[in-house]
């Protein structure tokens, strides 16, 4: 059973409302900057339960006739090749990937813009390839003493050099592949040149996270700064809302530093500034949608220890260093967690000792621990694959669902034509086998039917899983953590 925390359809409702009265307010023409991912947040709809991953997108289709979508991306998450850890893919290729899915619903996607571009070989490589395909592109800079040298940064020498989004409608969506892209200092500089033109425009900020009016030690709140650990992102109390209005609201650390910034630029275009704290500028009514907040509190703990566990497996790769490491360690012990608060965990590891070859361990949604070993047929997690999907719809254990007969030629197919050293099947390879039975087999049939129930279900390896396992696990829905060892101590592995 999938427990729900969240009512997304209340939650659709309101937020559409608040977004439209935003839009109304300035008339005109409208910079939303949208935090976060747009088309398919999965960090929301893991510690939301309830909330789907595209609802951020349906909004906007209400919307779609006066809106037109900006996406911007990092010329540094280019050059290092960032990848989107949800899905698996580098940000340039979720540039691409993000144009086909709004352009496929019916939103227009008027223009990348490269943020902080300093010449960059890749990045030129990647600006050719979206011209190529008919993209305009544009160019922003870095501006010395950002954030905080405002003469500089509100001057031609500062927003002025960046290049000027030539846009067609009332509302600009300005969103990103992921955090740190440079959003904000998009619609920010569009300020500028708009001023400039005689053009009058507003600015609104659409951000999931932190959630401004739970408590800064909530666990929702310290799920966000567990996922954005490696940007050192860090929830605080809003001074500037403090200040004006005595209330405590949540807001974090780069909204809080850019805010000056915003205000000098309203001030500077209008005489004024609609908004006095970082948080004014937000539209955000997810805690008037929380319908239980202990489920979202258990979701969210979760969500601490499986990015925790990413982290050391991204370092045991090199691709990042302890100080991430230090700080989900706080998170963790500022929520109450440690490793013991995800069962699968224990199971997996007592389950590799036991065999001593790796192991993997899958909890259903009804509370079961299912477990997969290392055999001469299957890698662990296909293993545990198989199992989880036998223990949901009630098949014994001894029925084979993918006969030996039918597992051997494939495993002479990659060793002996393929060159793959590793004749166990992965978890696609296991799916397909098992799609080919279930023409013939009723077992078969009725196992690859209980697929969809493994989606939101939790799983941990004993060692780090290979990138074709981690994407077909990313693709069923299963939130899948590994201990950071490799199977082998080799430095490269496909």
């Amino acid at each position: 059973m999938n427990i729900i925390g969240f009512d997304n359809d209340k939650y659709l409702t309101m937020q559409s409302q608040l977004i439209m009265e935003r839009v109304e307010k300035f008339g005109g023409k409208l910079y939303l900057e949208f935090g976060g991912k747009l088309f398919d947040d999965y960090h929301a709809s893991r510690v939301l339960p309830g909330f789907k991953p595209d609802s951020k997108v349906n909004m906007l289709l209400q919307l779609k006739d006066k809106a037109e979508i900006v996406i911007v991306i990092n010329s540094a998450d280019i050059e290092k090749n960032k990848i989107r850890g949800d899905l698996g893919i580098t940000y340039d290729l979720d540039v691409l990937r993000l144009i086909d899915a709004f352009e496929g619903i019916g939103l227009y996607v008027g223009s990348v813009v490269i943020a902080q571009y300093c010449s960059q070989p890749t990045v030129d490589a990647f600006q050719k390839r979206l011209q190529n395909l008919g993209v305009k592109v544009y160019r922003h800079y870095p501006i010395d003493g950002y954030p905080s040298n405002l003469s500089h940064i509100v001057s031609d020498d500062g927003f002025g050099k960046n290049d000027y989004i030539k846009t067609e409608r009332s509302l600009v969506i300005v969103t990103a592949p992921g955090p740190g892209s440079g959003k904000m200092a998009t619609c920010l500089s569009q300020l500028y040149h708009d001023h400039k033109r005689g053009i009058k425009a507003g600015y609104a900020k659409f951000e999931t996270f932190p959630i401004w009016n739970l408590p800064i030690k909530h666990p929702v709140n310290l799920a966000y700064e567990a996922a954005t650990a490696d940007l050192n992102d860090v929830n605080m109390i809003d001074p500037f809302h403090l200040d004006a209005y005595g209330k405590t609201a949540v807001n974090y650390n780069r909204d809080v530093e850019i805010f000056p910034v915003l205000n000098a630029m309203f001030e500077r275009i209008w005489g004024f500034s609609p908004y006095k704290s970082p948080t004014d500028m937000g539209v955000n009514v997810s805690a008037k949608c929380i319908i239980d907040d202990e489920i979202c509190c258990d979701a969210s703990r979760q969500e601490i220890i499986r990015r925790y566990y990413n982290a050391l497996c991204e370092k045991r790769k090199g691709l990042a260093d302890s100080d991430i490491i230090y700080k989900l360690q706080l998170l963790m012990k500022q929520a109450g967690i440690s490793p013991d608060n995800r069962p699968v965990i224990a199971t997996c590891c007592e389950r590799a000792k036991e065999t001593d070859a790796p192991a993997a361990a899958i909890m259903l949604n009804d509370g079961r621990i299912v477990t997969g070993k290392t055999s001469e047929l299957l890698g662990a997690s296909s293993a545990m694959l198989l199992n989880a999907l036998k223990a949901l719809a009630n098949i014994s254990d001894e029925i084979h669902l993918i006969p030996p007969i039918v597992i051997e030629p494939i495993q002479k197919l990659k060793t002996q034509h393929l060159a793959n050293k590793n004749p166990r099947l992965h978890t696609d390879e296991v799916l397909v086998a098992l799609s080919i039975a279930a023409a013939t087999d009723k077992n078969a049939e009725l196992a690859i039917s209980q697929l969809q129930k493994l989606r939101g279900c939790e799983a941990h390896s004993s060692v780090i899983l290979s990138q074709v396992d981690d994407t077909i696990f990313k693709k069923i829905g299963v939130n899948m953590t590994c201990e950071p060892e490799y199977q082998s101590q080799k430095l490269f592995h496909k």
